[in-house]
């Protein structure tokens, strides 16, 4: 605790210096370069270094542009099936010079199966690294220093691993608890052994128990999940909002999907303004944060351990199921520009290598290095040229839930052929009643406004556009039926191929039930 509190003391010192002063020291293209050769060193005797002459590249006189050309694009699949299977059957010095012991599971929200992402010594220094610098860059919200005594409620998957003999995997966030460093267990909630637990219903039991002899200031977790613990605790307390509970919480730190669908809810369940703090803590690595309250955008942490790419999400570059082509131009830091559309690629201390992360973004201010999500690669709505991105998605529902006045849980969408031609579904989870012929034609409106392209073919190919409204529990169902309950798992936003039918078949399973 020391330590800790050392950093937080002179970062109260620091953040008095002139933004212009503090945003000089950083150098994000320099670190970038930095980066880069200091992975292709470590790794450059590992079979993979050998398969793609890391040597040559570091002896040539332009290491970037010499990386670019020489080492491939790799996906999951196509990393896995050269190189990160022999990593699960134990083999070292494959990608990364160790043995690799921990596999991060995660299935994204595009994926039925679970992809095994590792997670090395390295890497899981990195997240702490970064964990701090988050912890310590809220000295930018001007509060005061006691407020850094109150706990940090995480809501994450269990920290329960499974070990097979070889390796141990499970949820990155029950991987990286278990590593928490000693002075942090003061702050940390629920604590280890809530954490645990596997059953996503006894844990938010055992919160709600736990909640009257916390005094949390800060929360971090997916949106969903968080409304659900608020919700049960006001209901359990007989309170008017949560900071009736915890009147000390400043602070939601919220990764993974987008906070403004809940945004309206979320007002309802405070009880005075809070700071909304956007992270991107991916399977992979920890990406980015907002450090600054008035930035539109993350900050890139471009100083530990990952390199960044860039690619264009055009049809050029990606075909129409969004798989990267083999020529797909790429591009780093000092290329970019701002708001183009990117897709995301990876290099990092834990051996995933020109790796597609699977999530696009755009750049708020390329000189500070500041992003924002806008969506992920697979999931984007576009059988006929749409192409409705997540943002787009999520602002046309931000947008109905603030005509109608209604609070929307959860929503997907998918299209399917009509007489020649194609429909959109919606399905809106909300426990308000909803008008779903007036929700339709609102959705669609916005949808011309934002996006030219999807106005263009709503004329041309998309002959309806209709909306389901449907129970919060619903979506709570479907996802502990394919246990996915609570932890860092999102509702899949897009619908495509199997998932259709699955989802389709669930509904058809409900209503069942329900008239029994």
């Amino acid at each position: 605790m020391e330590l800790i509190g050392r950093l937080i003391k002179r970062a109260f010192e620091l953040r008095n210096l002139p933004q212009k002063v503090k945003k000089a020291n950083r150098k994000p293209v320099k670190e970038q370069e930095r980066v880069l050769k200091k992975l292709l060193i470590k790794a450059q005797f590992t079979i993979f270094g050998e398969d793609y002459n890391f040597y040559k590249i570091l002896s040539s006189k332009n290491i970037i542009e010499n990386f670019r050309k020489n080492v491939p694009i790799f996906d999951y699949k196509s990393m896995y099936k050269r190189y990160w299977y022999r990593l699960l059957n134990g083999e070292s010095f494959v990608c990364w010079p160790s043995h690799v012991k921990y596999f991060a599971l995660s299935s994204g929200t595009s994926e039925a199966s679970s992809k095994y992402i590792p997670v090395t010594r390295s890497m899981i220094k990195s997240i702490k690294r970064a964990s701090i610098r988050q912890l310590v860059s809220m000295v930018n919200y001007k509060f005061p220093l006691e407020f850094y005594n109150k706990g940090m409620l995480m809501i994450g998957g269990s920290t329960h691993l499974n070990y097979n003999g070889k390796y141990y995997a499970g949820d990155l966030s029950g991987i990286t608890a278990n590593k928490i460093p000693f002075w942090f267990q003061h702050w940390y909630k629920p604590g280890k052994t809530i954490s645990q637990s596997s059953d996503w219903n006894l844990k938010l039991e055992e919160i709600v128990n736990a909640a009257p002899s916390w005094d949390i200031g800060v929360i971090v977790g997916v949106p969903a999940w968080v409304q659900i613990i608020f919700e049960k605790i006001i209901e359990r307390y007989n309170l008017k909002n949560i900071h009736e509970m915890w009147p000390n919480l400043n602070i939601y730190v919220h990764s993974g999907v987008s906070i403004k669908p809940y945004l309206k809810t979320f007002n309802k369940l405070f009880g005075k303004k809070i700071f909304y703090i956007e992270s991107y803590l991916a399977s992979e690595g920890y990406i980015a944060y907002k450090t600054d309250p008035d930035a539109l955008g993350m900050e890139l942490i471009t100083n530990n351990g990952i390199y960044f790419e860039f690619v264009p999400f055009t049809p050029e570059n990606f075909d129409e199921e969004a798989n990267i082509r083999s020529n797909a131009s790429t591009y780093w830091l000092k290329e970019v520009e701002n708001n183009i559309e990117y897709a995301l690629l990876i290099s990092t201390n834990a051996g995933a290598w020109r790796y597609l992360i699977g999530d696009t973004i755009i750049f708020t201010d390329k000189d500070k290095s500041e992003i924002q999500i806008t969506g992920r690669t697979k999931q984007f709505l576009s059988v006929c040229g749409e192409h409705l991105s997540l943002e787009n998605l999520s602002r046309a529902v931000e947008i109905l839930q603030d005509k109608l006045n209604i609070e929307i849980c959860e929503f997907t969408v998918f299209a399917q052929p009509h007489k020649n031609l194609f429909e959109h579904i919606w399905y809106l989870g909300s426990n308000d009643k909803i008008d779903n012929n007036l929700a339709a034609k609102i959705i669609d409106a916005e949808l011309s406004t934002l996006n030219d392209d999807y106005r263009v073919e709503r004329m041309e190919a998309i002959k309806l556009v209709k909306v389901e409204s449907i129970s919060c529990e619903i979506f709570y169902k479907f996802m502990e039926k394919n246990n996915k309950l609570g932890g860092a798992n999102k509702f899949p936003r897009v619908l495509k191929g199997e998932r259709i039918q699955e989802w389709q078949n669930f509904l058809e399973e409900q209503s069942i039930k329900s008239k029994n």
